[in-house]
């Protein structure tokens, strides 16, 4: 029986679902790639109004203080001088349940964090897992349709989540994160944050850097087991929001210290593996932590609907001296996050409180649009080039020129000499004590043995096999011995 042919919206048939196109073998995505645009464009309108992803969240405002100096690698104007204090809201988030779900659940956290800088607002949109489960965009549609509510069950369904990752094996790094005992924090206080892609720095001379952002929870890392937190959300739903409301508000303000890895950008072409796979993190041993600065919480938002719902954080809000990578899931960010924003909140979005610049006035041509609030003197011109004083282009890019060679198209990830699905995720199991790894092996085996076809089991355990030939025999064998219970 022939199999059904995956189309678009207007019926044209998909010749590949599993990579973006892109300029080149390792190049940027393409806008002309409709079948991606298209993806990206529906998942997002799919749930109003509340977020498709990160819909629970809570927040705080604070301050960013630069202690190093790192003006050798960006001329970002609110990282060039020492003692340098920047305010900031930083939103925390579960990534997978809806807006009334609980608060300790097996879940990544978001972790966005907006700096209002005086060259505008900078967006960093991160979770607090240095990895992420795919590396192309275009599959994050299907990632998220798998990991939500079933539409027949309306729950989530262990069928639909294994499923995916047995058709995924890049996910097997993230995966391994998930379930272990980073899987679900104690609280948004005792949890690192990172900005989990590549980005790409400047200095003043026009020097290109590649870099990777790491902040350091300043409290502690603190987890809870699936246990602890099964007891905790049946206590409190809010458990996270309330401990960070309360800390704030007793004056015991938490911090975080930022490090970078800094990767020449010379030295991306020829690493072992892809530099700029989301699936895959850059060892110590090549690229060390370089501290940048701390980041304090000390107000909390006077009204969580106006300031944290509404709160839109978009990864193409760069600064002058910082800017874009070639991860392919970042690029797809920098599309899809604005567009959801406009969609959520409106094209005016940028106009609220909570998203509006501080530290500067933004200055543009935009007009009218649902819940316009900028009003303009009769005579202030809508266009531009104009002959009279309207704001005029710097023509000073935010960050230096990518390389790019190659025929168009879709293209499978780079070759690299080390560039599998499994290498990173072995070597995290080997990092783990034994009592974490009891509790890695036992939270899959738990989730896994749910499912309902032995072959979906079978490709998920390939995978541990072949991260780790001990993790994936303790993986099975407990999995085989809840199936016959």
């Amino acid at each position: 029986m022939s199999k059904r042919v995956l189309t678009t919206e207007s019926g044209a048939p998909v010749a590949d679902n599993q990579n973006s196109a892109t300029a080149g073998v390792g190049g940027p995505l393409l806008l002309q790639d409709q079948h991606l645009l298209e993806k990206l464009a529906r998942f997002n309108r799919e749930r109003i109004p509340e977020r498709v992803v990160h819909a629970r969240g809570s927040g705080a405002y604070g301050y960013f203080e630069v202690t190093d100096d790192v003006t050798a690698y960006t001329s970002a104007d609110f990282l060039n001088t020492v003692g340098k204090r920047t305010e900031t809201f930083l939103r925390f988030s579960t990534v997978a349940d809806s807006l009334g779900g609980a608060d300790a659940v097996r879940d990544p956290r978001g972790f966005a964090l907006k700096f209002y800088t005086e060259e505008g607002n900078y967006d960093l949109v991160g979770n607090n897992t240095p990895v992420f489960f795919i590396k192309d965009p275009i599959k994050f549609p299907d990632f998220i349709h798998s990991q939500k509510r079933d539409p027949f069950t309306g729950k989530q369904e262990p069928d639909n989540v294994w499923d995916f990752w047995a058709h995924a094996p890049e996910a097997t790094h993230q995966v391994t994160w998930l379930m272990g005992d980073r899987g679900i924090p104690a609280s948004y206080r005792h949890m690192n944050g990172y900005g989990s892609h590549t980005y790409q720095w400047t200095n003043e001379a026009g020097e290109a850097f590649f870099v990777k952002y790491h902040f350091k929870t300043n409290q502690g890392v603190r987890s809870l087991s699936s246990e602890q937190a099964a007891e905790l959300a049946g206590k409190d739903a809010n458990s996270h929001q309330t401990d960070l409301l309360q800390a704030i508000e007793r004056g015991v303000n938490p911090s975080w210290t930022l490090h970078v890895q800094i990767m020449p950008a010379a030295e991306a072409a020829d690493y072992r593996f892809n530099p700029f796979d989301l699936t895959k993190v850059w060892p110590h041993s090549d690229y060390p932590l370089q501290r940048v600065g701390r980041l304090v919480l000390d107000r909390n938002p006077d009204n969580v609907f106006a300031e944290v719902e509404q709160a839109a954080f978009s990864p193409n809000n760069f600064v002058p001296g910082i800017g874009p990578s070639p991860d392919k899931m970042l690029q797809g960010r920098l599309f899809a996050y604005a567009d959801a924003h406009r969609y959520r909140l409106g094209v005016n979005h940028t106009l609220l409180a909570v998203n509006a610049p501080k530290a500067t006035t933004a200055d543009n041509y935009g007009r009218d649009g649902l819940m316009a609030s900028n009003a303009y003197g009769r005579d202030r011109k809508n266009y531009e080039p104009n002959s009279y004083d309207g704001p005029v282009e710097t023509g000073r890019p935010l960050s230096a020129p990518l390389a790019v060679n190659g025929h168009t198209g879709t293209h499978e990830a780079p070759l690299h000499t080390k560039d599998d699905h499994f290498f990173q995720a072995g070597e995290l199991y080997r990092l783990m004590s034994a009592e974490e790894q009891a509790r890695l092996v036992a939270n899959i085996a738990g989730g896994l043995s749910q499912v309902t076809r032995d072959d979906v089991i079978e490709k998920n355990l390939a995978h541990f096999h072949a991260a780790d030939a001990e993790y994936g025999k303790r993986v099975e064998e407990a999995v085989r011995a809840l199936r016959e219970d």
